[in-house]
């Protein structure tokens, strides 16, 4: 395989990636809900049912990103976004900022951002490190009890899905990096990729959902295969 080969290289990463910067995953026995069920904290009808009980859940959230750091996934992606020369797209499922504070650029994430809000009166999203809650204002309207994360909940969708579309369907390589392959839209990615003749590829702690699409698995944590990965990549001819 040659260089010329992988000119344009799309990467999904999922909560796998960050669980080795001690952010817990939705899935495993410290999962994310903290007991919660996700009809209670993470879908429309939950915020207006109970905004309140939301808006603790993500301000708790929130408070953890500040005792994060990118770990050697975040960073090995972020050397490949410095480094490839041709075109690449990192998509995160991940709402936590490690991929930026580790440096990649050529990123977006479809889920939304834990330290973003959005204000549902005028429709604009801003930076928020601090807790929100029911009477946070938004810095750029001033209306009071508007705000709330700008997380994508189950049942609305996800951002910039034509944007991620396109690239699968134009992608070289697809990678996928720690995901369940449980949640769709995102599990779906790897059979439109390979069906747009991509070549696959599956980096995971264990054998996704989805691992059957995937040309080639590789199973162990994503803090030494990505590395790993990574330089194999950029070492092509």
């Amino acid at each position: 395989m040659s260089r010329g080969s992988l000119g344009r290289i799309v990467i999904l990463t999922g909560a796998g990636v960050s669980a080795e910067s001690g952010l817990a995953t939705f899935r495993g026995p410290d999962g994310l809900w903290e007991g919660h069920r996700v009809e209670d904290v993470c879908t429309p009808e939950a915020f207006q049912r109970d905004p309140a009980l939301v808006h603790a859940f993500y301000d708790a959230r929130r408070a953890k990103l500040g005792s994060a750091k990118p770990n050697a996934a975040h960073e090995a992606l972020a050397k490949l976004d410095s480094e490839w020369p041709g075109e690449l797209l990192l998509v995160t499922q991940n709402v936590d900022d490690l991929h930026e504070r580790a440096g990649s650029t050529r990123l977006l994430h479809m889920h939304g951002e834990l330290a973003k809000g959005w204000c549902r009166h005028c429709d604009k999203r801003f930076g928020w490190l601090s807790k929100m809650g029911e009477s946070a204002q938004c810095p750029c309207c001033g209306t009071v009890g508007s705000v709330r994360p700008d997380i994508v909940w189950f049942g609305e969708m996800p951002y910039e899905m034509e944007r991620i579309d396109d690239a699968l369907q134009h992608a070289d390589l697809f990678v996928s990096i720690g995901t369940s392959g449980a949640v769709y839209p995102a599990a779906g990615f790897v059979q439109t990729a390979r069906y747009c003749g991509a070549q696959t590829l599956e980096i995971n702690l264990e054998p996704s959902l989805g691992s059957t699409f995937f040309d080639e698995s590789r199973i162990g944590p994503a803090g030494k295969l990505v590395p790993e990965w990574v330089d194999e990549v950029l070492n092509l001819a």
